[in-house]
């Protein structure tokens, strides 16, 4: 029977194939830390780089300028935008 999920547990618990654990043993002796440290430090670098390139938007010097031109001079609205605004309004 599956343990209850408790929420000040901070374990995580992995299943791996033993030429997988020997490998990540491995890797850790190289860097001369231990398992848990080499696994946890590659795992969050792991996640830091997925969470800050799903965050992060890249824009050319062009489209930068683009941004801040409208950013200084918005165009007026259309009337599309009006008929949004009224209906709002109108709630």
């Amino acid at each position: 029977m599956p343990r209850p999920a408790i929420d000040e547990n901070s374990r995580l618990a992995i299943r791996l194939k033993p030429s997988e654990k020997a490998m990540l043993i491995r890797a850790a002796a190289l860097e001369r830390t231990n398992l848990t440290a080499f696994v946890l430090n590659t795992a969050i670098k792991a996640a830091e780089t997925t969470i800050e390139r799903d965050e992060t938007v890249n824009l050319t010097a062009r489209d930068s300028q683009r941004v801040m031109d409208l950013l200084e001079s918005p165009p007026d609205p259309n009337a599309r935008l009006m008929a949004a605004a009224r209906a709002l309004k109108g709630q």
